[in-house]
């Protein structure tokens, strides 16, 4: 079977393109009659779909890599383990799952950026539910220790409280500038004058 096309992707480091190079190979060597199941790389199928975010793909996928794979392959119980935090919404244990296994060298790229896709997400994340977080918690949250956490908040230009030990985040300006288009107000005077009349 041709994975070159899978090869390019890791070697470009193109990882949100992973799923789907798979998934079309997946089809095309079902389609075709092509036994692919021996030599099938289901962790970096998997991984690819966690990279984007696609846990339901990742559970379907799971789900019909046989058995003997599983069992032939910890790397693939390991890609899964990581599916199944991010399922669970086990934030701290995604980072665990991540960090447990000692990934393959092809792997291990895909991994250590899903790793640092997913900081910035939980950073995001955050940013977005709280004006006010400790220290410990946002080192859980991000997969780091209280030190690197603290860090990285500060980098980020949140200001730490050494006394309480408590991170405040600096909030994102919104900006909401709209420009008015004569033509715009035109058609709108327009409209509601033939709603009027």
């Amino acid at each position: 079977m041709d994975f070159s096309a899978l090869t390019d992707a890791l070697a470009s480091k193109s990882y949100d393109q992973i799923a789907n190079i798979c998934d079309t190979l997946m089809l095309q060597a079902a389609s075709e009659g092509i036994a692919f199941r021996d030599e099938w790389p289901y962790a970096i199928h998997l991984l690819g779909h966690i990279y984007i975010n696609d846990i339901n793909s990742t559970r379907f996928l799971f789900k019909m890599i046989p058995s003997e794979v599983k069992e032939r392959q910890p790397e693939v119980l390991a890609a899964w383990k990581i599916g199944q935090r991010l399922w669970t919404k086990d934030y701290c244990g995604v980072h665990e799952a991540i960090r447990e296994f000692n990934w393959s060298p092809e792997s291990q790229s895909v991994v250590a950026a899903f790793s640092e896709l997913y900081t910035k997400r939980m950073f995001e994340l955050l940013l977005s539910a709280y004006s006010t977080i400790s220290i410990q918690d946002t080192a859980l949250f991000l997969g780091m220790n209280e030190d690197d956490a603290a860090n990285y908040a500060l980098q980020q230009g949140w200001t730490m409280d050494p006394a309480s030990q408590m991170l405040t985040m600096k909030k994102q300006a919104v900006a909401t500038e709209q420009k008015l288009d004569p033509s715009k107000l035109q058609r709108l005077t327009e409209y509601v004058f033939h709603l009027e009349h």
